[in-house]
């Protein structure tokens, strides 16, 4: 088995920072577009099922929402402690996890407090962010390197075990 210590887990953490920050700019672009709208004098009712103005002001409350969600998880990932795993460490948030199948392709799930579905490669890996709220995170959490998971994945059933963790 390789070391993986050498892993920069704040390399990864700034990655998915920097692409959330991109994102936060389009959202609060959208934002203060849909509340132009929503104010716009093109907005004002003609009729009472005239419901112009309406729609644009829950687009705009909806996508204020937005840029919350990307703010909180950057603070999140911001304010997240990164670790060193060995084998006799449970798996909990920073973790970077290896599964056995998963080995030829070099492939990690990172688990942390935000940002799940995002996907890099950095220093050769093939790194996807997941959350502890995910179907795989929850199968992970508190396991440990070498055990056994399974879990179903929408009608598809996984099981394997868990080769590495860092």
């Amino acid at each position: 088995m390789h070391k993986t210590s050498s892993f920069n887990k704040q390399q990864l953490i700034a990655v998915i920072i920097a692409d959330l920050q991109k994102e936060l700019l389009q959202a609060q672009q959208a934002a203060n577009e849909a509340h132009a709208a929503a104010v716009d004098d093109e907005s004002v009712a003609e009729t009472q099922y005239d419901t112009l103005a309406i729609e644009a002001s829950y687009l705009a409350e909806g996508q204020s929402r937005r840029v919350q969600e990307y703010r909180n998880a950057i603070d999140e990932l911001n304010a997240l402690s990164c670790k060193e795993y060995s084998a006799d460490d449970a798996i909990s948030l920073s973790a970077l996890v290896q599964l056995a199948q998963d080995s030829e392709s070099n492939s990690w799930f990172f688990i942390a407090p935000a940002a799940g579905g995002f996907r890099c490669t950095i220093a050769n890996r093939n790194i996807t962010v997941i959350t502890a709220k995910s179907p795989m995170g929850m199968a992970l959490l508190g396991k440990y390197q070498d055990d056994d998971i399974a879990i179903m994945l929408g009608n598809n059933s996984l099981n394997d075990y868990i080769k590495q963790v860092c």
